[in-house]
């Protein structure tokens, strides 16, 4: 069964967006109704197939969600207005609807969503897959600059422990401890980094896996990692444990 979320702060919206789904055959999982409430259930849930998302909401821009957790699901927004429609986009959602929602725009919609299911097919991820091995590390950010004082500082990917984001910052980090601010996200940094060096263990860490010390079991079959380079143990969510073993081998 194809699980639906709802994100909306004004619950009349969400009762009338839920009760159209229902009405096409398409049940919907849960609502959630503010930032802080979806970052927090995201955490805790494993991902869902389609997210109908409002932008605006009562406690910021549900583009904030994306700064603070990883999310892989479909995604069709929601707003009563058009301003938001490009960085809508730019997240590769597969629609952006303008309330009050017509009915046949959302049928067009979900056909779109069935569309990329459907083609969504086994051999389709394993080519992905082929596609993402083949490709070589040229392809992907390999030097990175970072702010000294009045001057530039260039590491390569090799010399990086890990990438962190703490406090609306994100920082590189060395082998040696170092911390620099830099301007990437980590949701902007984790395209460009090799997959095969990298990975996001949690929505706040991108770690290279020469950075890697000793890994332990952690509590709800997660796994915690002591790296080169940071003082405090990093966790691999709940979600990411299997993809992670996967990758580290």
């Amino acid at each position: 069964m194809i699980k639906i979320l709802i994100v909306e702060d004004e619950k009349p919206a969400a009762r009338r967006l839920e009760r159209l789904l229902t009405e096409m055959n398409y049940p919907v999982f849960q609502k959630l109704h503010s930032v802080e409430e979806a970052v927090d259930w995201f955490q805790k849930n494993p991902q869902v197939d389609l997210i109908f998302l409002d932008i605006q909401l009562s406690d910021g821009l549900s583009f904030e969600i994306f700064e603070q957790v990883h999310i892989e699901s479909d995604l069709i927004f929601t707003t009563a207005y058009d301003e938001y429609a490009l960085k809508a986009f730019k997240l590769n959602s597969i629609d952006y609807l303008l309330k009050p929602i017509d009915k046949e725009e959302l049928k067009s919609a979900l056909k779109k969503f069935e569309k990329r299911k459907s083609s969504e097919t086994i051999d389709a991820k394993l080519l992905k897959s082929l596609l993402l091995k083949s490709q070589t590390d040229e392809t992907y950010k390999t030097r990175f600059s970072v702010k000294v004082g009045e001057k530039l500082k260039t590491y390569s990917a090799d010399e990086i422990a890990c990438f962190e984001s703490s406090d609306k910052a994100t920082s590189l980090v060395t082998y040696e401890g170092k911390h620099y601010v830099i301007d990437d996200s980590l949701n902007q940094l984790e395209p460009k980094l090799s997959p095969t060096d990298f990975f996001r263990i949690n929505r706040s860490h991108i770690i290279h896996y020469r950075s890697i010390q000793d890994m332990l079991s952690y509590s709800s079959s997660r796994i915690k990692i002591s790296l080169k380079g940071v003082d405090q143990p990093v966790i691999v969510s709940r979600e990411r444990v299997k993809e992670f073993k996967t990758w580290i081998g």
